[in-house]
């Protein structure tokens, strides 16, 4: 097999009992394999009683989930191309082939996602990915799909196969030669956006990524942080933050982060205005985590710097403005 289905799992039992029968069922051109990050439910047992097939790898502590897949892809460089798939992925028949089809054909493509459809509302595209990923110029990541909160149905209006800014972590396909050159996930985000920052230095080493809609799953979100955490909140900004110090041109680096700095303060009063003060506090840690690591962030910046090969265009746009003040509201009628 050259291809290896890797899902991360943490006391999810419940939740591989409702997926995975569809990920064995579909997936018989890959090895699927259970990186399972030190649970204490009885995940394993269940596995070995109900898919023998399954292969099985375990860690002796909980790293989360950007130092849990570079621990565990470390065991599996022998394959060509890996699956990053979450635990709660439902997948469809022949959702396989497209991608590796595709990577086969284009050296070039380090990496792609197929069509993430809710598993909640299968009518419409999911949050975390949608018809694949953009960043604006300001760093704010949105979707083929989904810009700000608004998810559109998906009426086959996204079904071409596209060039996209970045892949979601949900169903990310990419070449495991490549994830190894830059070093896998940044394990200092533990986890939400890790794929992104990946994807931002792929695109800056001049390869490129690819939404392949005849491809499709369906993702339930936010099984391991409710969509409203706090602590999800201070991931998104500051892991987004990181990224931006890390892969941005030098040119337009401190004007970014100023920028970023002032906008994020301003949706912090907003949830300060709504009474919920533990997500503007979220937002406060996260800009304060940024000055208090400054030296550190610069080798970080340093080492990404230095794999670069190009700048990898961002929409050159706001997306926050094209949203809330020109009232553009899906992807299609971005200009």
């Amino acid at each position: 097999m050259h291809t290896a289905i890797v899902i991360l799992n943490w006391n999810g039992k419940k939740l591989l009992e409702k997926f995975l029968p569809s990920v064995v069922a579909y997936s018989a051109d890959a090895d699927i394999i259970i990186a399972d990050n030190c649970s204490t439910d009885d995940s394993i047992s269940y596995l070995k009683s109900n898919f023998p097939q399954v292969k099985i790898l375990q860690n002796d502590v909980n790293e989360g989930f950007a130092k849990g897949y570079n621990t565990f892809l470390q065991q599996l460089k022998q394959y060509k191309y890996y699956v990053i798939l979450n635990n709660d992925v439902a997948v469809t028949k022949d959702w396989l082939l497209p991608i590796i089809r595709a990577f086969e054909k284009d050296p070039m493509l380090a990496a792609a996602q197929p069509k993430i459809l809710s598993y909640r509302e299968n009518t419409h595209f999911e949050y975390a990915g949608a018809a694949g990923g953009y960043l604006d110029f300001l760093g704010y990541p949105y979707c083929r799909g989904r810009i700000v909160d608004n998810v559109e149905k998906d009426d086959g209006q996204y079904d071409d196969n596209k060039e996209i800014h970045w892949a979601s972590g949900a169903a990310l396909f990419i070449r495991s030669q490549v994830y190894h050159q830059l070093g896998g996930f940044d394990e200092s985000f533990f986890a939400h956006q890790e794929e992104i920052d990946l994807c931002w230095r792929i695109r800056n080493i001049g390869k490129y990524i690819y939404c392949i809609p005849s491809s499709v799953v369906y993702h339930l979100g936010a099984a391991s942080l409710a969509y409203d955490s706090p602590h999800k909140t201070y991931l998104n900004f500051r892991n987004n933050l990181i990224m931006i110090i890390k892969n941005i041109s030098s040119n337009k680096l401190l004007l970014i982060v100023l920028i970023r700095l002032k906008l994020d303060a301003i949706v912090g009063m907003k949830f300060l205005f709504n009474k919920q003060w533990r997500h503007t506090w979220a937002i406060i840690k996260a800009h304060w985590f940024i000055f208090i690591n400054i030296k550190q962030l610069s080798s970080k910046r340093k080492m990404a710097q230095s794999q670069k090969t190009k700048d990898a265009t961002l929409y050159d746009k706001s997306i926050i403005w094209q949203y809330y003040i020109k009232g553009i509201k899906t992807f299609q009628h971005l200009t």
